[in-house]
């Protein structure tokens, strides 16, 4: 590995300092301003310990300190968990714990209350002193990059350990194909905490480019929306998910809106519903639906959507050049094209495992009979078939994960929630589709007649559990139909919402 994304930026500001690098409503950062800001950061950083391994979650809100915070921790050597100060505070702490943080880095306005909840040696970013010259090593490529999280069945959020090969590969990747530069100007609309923010974020600004960052609150408005892409001139969106391109594609004068846009890259959920609605003729740039799970460094493969697709497959594309993709039986045996198998990633972008947890780990992380010495490849738990041209077809999950607005959830953290209230004696969370093919969570749960409504439900989940996890509709039943083994029988339930 020759440098890393961070030494891209840093050359961009070299070479062209005065160039815009950030855009917010409060107005603009140069490149020769986001260097000076990301090494001051770094230095200090380093008197602190930050190094090699040491993992430093970022507690601050979107703009350009998480920007700086992320890069300058990747400076130091250290790796970073950038924590979405919106998630409720027991989520935050049990993100911290499995994440193996050793330092927090916040601002002053947030310190107060996160260190009576979250008790590690506070890094200020608005009180930090004159840098002092101590020099920044290149990071061993596999040393640890960052940490970021996935829904798990224990009840406690995954956490997801990912090297600094991957992520340095995949971000420059991503620069050549997707033909970046200094005139691309990039949205940023994925949440921070959510591995989908490092591309929208970093891309752009490896490449020279823009990065346009503003109140994401503001975004999920059709007409807010529109109006920041028409006024910052927006061209480019490398993460956006089918449901948010569907809610976009319902809005007055959608093609209008969106005919600036040169490259928009979805992924997250199916693409099929939006392109099933007409969708991709609103679009009048490039449409990539990009798939990939946070265990191997976001995307894996990618598929450049044709003017007129046909809508009644799932393509994903075929695996970008820092992946392999193979498509094995349960006995890890290679399928026959156009079989069905489930797919296994290998490739520098696989990350290191799950923090604090070998066994899962060893489960999901196999040998790759394929590779080098002690090479190993994820297996995803996802369904996929090869046509002849290589192109792979997205066919679900072979387990209970679902996606709903780009994040990957296990009904199983919402059912142990749910069994965390006292009036609550049985739950299953089941997942279903709405006539416009978006998924939906409907918990079914037992207890005392009318001893808690919808509200309070929401109430008790909303307090761990953030918001795409909360259920859409809840059933009291009075008992739980179960199957011949004594497993709840979750055919049974989908079955009768259904009716």
């Amino acid at each position: 590995m020759t440098g890393t994304f961070v030494d891209d930026i840093l050359a961009h500001a070299a070479r062209t300092p005065e160039a815009v690098a950030i855009v917010t409503d409060d107005g603009v950062l140069r490149y020769g301003e986001l260097a000076d800001r990301i090494h001051r950061l770094a230095a200090h950083l380093r008197t602190r310990g930050v190094g090699p391994e040491q993992v430093c979650a970022i507690a601050v809100e979107r703009g350009v300190d998480a920007v700086v915070a992320m890069a300058a921790v990747l400076r130091a050597g250290g790796a970073f968990l950038s924590l979405d100060v919106d998630l409720p505070t027991p989520r935050l702490a049990a993100q911290l714990t499995s994440g193996g943080a050793r330092h927090l880095l916040t601002s002053s306005r947030l310190a107060q209350n996160l260190r009576l909840l979250l008790p590690l040696p506070a890094i200020l970013l608005d009180v930090l002193p004159e840098p002092d010259g101590l020099p920044f090593p290149a990071p061993e490529p596999r040393a640890l990059a960052y940490v970021s999280h996935t829904s798990g069945s224990t009840g406690a959020p995954n956490a997801v350990l990912i090297e600094h090969r991957g992520l340095h590969a995949y971000l420059r990747c991503l620069v050549r194909d997707f033909e970046l530069g200094p005139d691309t100007v990039v949205l940023q609309l994925a949440p921070l905490g959510y591995d989908a923010s490092l591309r929208d974020t970093f891309a752009p600004l490896a490449a020279g480019g823009r990065l346009v960052l503003v109140d994401r609150a503001k975004l999920m408005r059709a007409d807010a929306f529109a109006e920041t892409v028409a006024t910052h001139g927006v061209n480019t969106v490398l993460s956006t998910t089918p449901s948010f391109l569907t809610f976009l594609a319902q809005a007055p004068g959608a093609a209008e809106r969106l005919r600036g846009i040169r490259l928009l890259a979805s992924s997250g959920e199916s693409l099929r519903p939006f392109l099933a609605a007409g969708g991709r003729s609103l679009l009048g740039g490039r449409l990539v639906n990009q798939y990939g799970p946070t265990e191997c460094t976001m995307t894996s493969t990618r598929y450049d959507v044709p003017a007129d697709p046909d809508t009644g497959t799932d393509p994903v594309g075929t695996p970008i050049d820092s992946a392999r993709v193979r498509l094995l039986d349960q006995e890890l045996r290679p399928v026959a094209d156009g079989a069905v198998g489930e797919v296994h990633i290998s490739g520098i972008g696989v990350g290191r495992g799950y923090g604090g947890q070998p066994a899962r780990t060893a489960d999901r992380f196999v040998p790759d009979p394929c590779g080098p010495p002690g090479a190993r490849m994820y297996r995803t738990g996802d369904l996929a078939r090869r046509w002849t041209d290589g192109t792979l077809e997205y066919l679900g999950r072979a387990d209970r994960q679902v996606k709903i607005r780009g994040y990957r959830i296990d009904p199983a953290e919402v059912e142990g929630a749910l069994l965390g209230h006292p009036e609550v004696t049985g739950a299953v969370v089941t997942a279903e589709t709405d006539d416009r093919g978006r998924v939906w969570l409907h918990a079914h749960i037992t207890g005392p007649p009318g001893a808690t409504g919808d509200a309070q439900l929401r109430a008790h989940l909303a307090a761990t559990l953030p918001p795409y996890m909360l259920p859409r509709r809840f059933t009291r039943l009075t008992s739980l139909p179960v199957t011949h083994s004594g497993k709840a029988d979750r055919r049974a339930l989908a079955l009768e919402a259904a009716r």
